[in-house]
């Protein structure tokens, strides 16, 4: 089979395009950026695509809130190709932003093969401000695509609103359906409680990420594609004497890389 192509999106304040690119490129994915503008005149057309990401930043300088602008223009100028889209075996992912632009559009959660109704929200951090740091998260759902045997991973967050926040209702359904993708947890590996900075936005129940019900479809706030390599981990060169030290290699890869690595691999 030939390499599944890929969509990045890019525009108004969109961010780590490149990155991203990177990640699946050393997957084995044929990638293009597209500027959202070159859908909305037909110069791309999204069902050429088997892979839909919308990556970070800060799109429209989250003037109406975060990721609200963005998704909206799309829901206005390609919500029927979007539609088209999700019916097919195809896959998104969205991160930081790109998950709030999913989260507006309703593609997440996505219940009853849904992808219209907002059902979830990421609000502003309880501490009111941009956090920007380093934080650990857990693979959760047996069912994601992107998440196959992935284990713990440390990644970076930069976002000012990434708390997540629903009902009851929708809640309990995240749990019953296996869609809570990851949690955030602390330096010991136990669930954060809530407690900052292992959960650094007050999200409920430390949820960090979320999928679809089919496993086709997450969204995260952390960025992986800020870890492709393990000289861009915080405190690499300590862990990197450590390593010598006991006369192990130094990783090649880094830990985020994986989570392109299933994307592209569900294709083959």
């Amino acid at each position: 089979m030939s390499a599944p192509k890929v969509i990045i999106m890019s525009g108004y304040g969109l961010n780590s395009e490149l990155e991203s690119k990177v990640a699946f490129c050393r997957a084995g994915a044929e990638v293009e950026i597209v500027h959202i503008n070159d859908l909305i005149d037909g110069h791309k057309k999204l069902l050429d695509y088997q892979i839909f990401m919308v990556p970070g930043g800060f799109s429209f300088g989250d003037d109406t809130g975060s990721g609200n602008a963005y998704a909206n223009r799309i829901k206005n100028n390609l919500g029927a190709e979007l539609a088209k889209f999700m019916q097919e075996d195809r896959l998104v992912i969205g991160v930081c932003n790109g998950f709030q632009v999913l989260v507006n559009l309703g593609l997440l959660p996505g219940f009853d093969n849904d992808y219209t109704q907002r059902k979830i929200a990421l609000m502003p951090n309880t501490s009111a401000h941009v956090e920007c740091r380093w934080v650990k998260i857990r693979p959760v759902s047996q069912q994601c695509v992107w998440l196959k045997n992935l284990q713990d991973m440390h990644v970076p967050i930069a976002h000012g609103e990434g708390r997540l926040t629903t009902d009851t209702e929708t809640l309990q359904r995240l749990k019953d359906q296996d869609q809570i993708a990851f949690q955030y947890v602390d330096e010991k590996g136990n669930l954060a409680q809530g407690k900052f900075p292992a959960n650094p936005n007050g999200a409920t129940e430390d949820i960090a990420g979320v999928c679809d019900e089919t496993g086709r479809v997450l969204g995260l706030m952390p960025h992986p594609e800020r870890t492709l390599s393990f000289f861009n981990e915080e405190g690499w060169t300590r862990k990197k004497e450590q390593l010598l030290r006991e006369g192990q290699e130094l990783p090649t890869v880094g830990i985020g890389q994986a989570i392109f690595e299933n994307g592209v691999k569900y294709f083959k």
